[in-house]
């Protein structure tokens, strides 16, 4: 089993940053990719970012490109999410996930088999 923590929000206003951390532990850990997805009041989880754990791969979310940065310290079993001009419409609760293996897409809620608890990003206008 695998468990993941993430920890680095809070409350920021427009045109700040926060650095989410998403700390993994259980079993001797490895996956295919770990991913930052996140959930505003009323709407469905959506993809932010994902990058893959033994190679380079990225990628985000149009709304996030050029502002938020995923990144990863394989030695600390750790993702962490830069986010940078952070926007009202940010605000949402933030999850990490890992995917255990490839699943054809890194962009779907479904294709990840492990979730954290979520840690609350707001920003005020």
């Amino acid at each position: 089993q695998v468990q993941l923590v993430e920890s680095g929000g809070g409350l920021v206003q427009a045109g700040g940053s926060l650095r989410l951390s998403c700390a993994a532990s259980g079993r001797t850990f490895s996956a295919y990719a770990l991913g930052w997805f996140r959930q505003a009041p009323g709407k469905e989880r959506e993809f932010v970012a994902a990058v893959r754990w033994n190679f380079s791969s990225t990628w985000y979310a149009d709304s996030v490109k050029g502002r938020f940065t995923i990144s990863r310290d394989n030695a600390k079993n750790t993702v962490y999410l830069q986010m940078n001009s952070l926007k009202p419409e940010d605000t949402a609760v933030y999850y990490c996930a890992a995917q255990d293996s490839y699943r054809g897409s890194v962009y779907y809620t479904a294709g990840y088999d492990y979730w954290g608890q979520g840690t609350q990003v707001t920003v005020s206008s």
